[in-house]
């Protein structure tokens, strides 16, 4: 879900060829896989699509490329810093809810696979919020970069 909105983020704001945005688990026990019909529906329901989605696992490899490594959970937040082999790119792992003052206290976004189309909905909701304020943040920035 994550993705699927910050990407239509980016491209609203026109500035695709300066961010590249990516989601990829800590576990490999679904690569390969589409998106959870639900999370599809849910993303569907709000004008997004998530059809072309296939999971992946995060590959502590890339660290060095990348600038921000966003974690959804304290659980992927611990294995993702755990994998980081610097100080420096541990830095780089920050929690999505963060981004977002009225949901920070919460930490975690929900899983709600074990739940019904109301708690997609709702999680893709806190989702949405937390990633406007992450673009919000970073916009400035890709913008200021793009200029050059």
């Amino acid at each position: 879900m994550a993705e699927v909105v910050f990407r239509s983020l980016v491209r609203g704001a026109r500035l695709e060829e300066y961010v590249v945005t990516t989601s990829a688990g800590t576990g490999d026990w679904h690569v390969g896989e589409q998106a959870d019909h639900r999370t599809v529906a849910a993303l569907a329901r709000r004008g997004y699509d998530g059809s072309a989605h296939r999971a992946k696992q995060f590959d502590p490899g890339e660290f060095g490329k990348l600038d921000l490594v966003v974690a959804l959970d304290r659980s992927h937040d611990r294995i993702l810093k755990a994998w980081a082999p610097t100080e420096g790119e541990r830095s780089k792992v920050q929690m999505l809810l963060s981004f977002d003052a009225r949901q920070a206290h919460l930490t975690d976004v929900p899983d709600p696979y074990y739940s019904d189309d109301a708690m997609f909905d709702q999680v893709l909701g806190m989702i949405e919020q937390a990633c406007k304020h992450l673009f919000r943040q970073l916009e400035p920035a890709i913008r200021q970069g793009a200029l050059r």
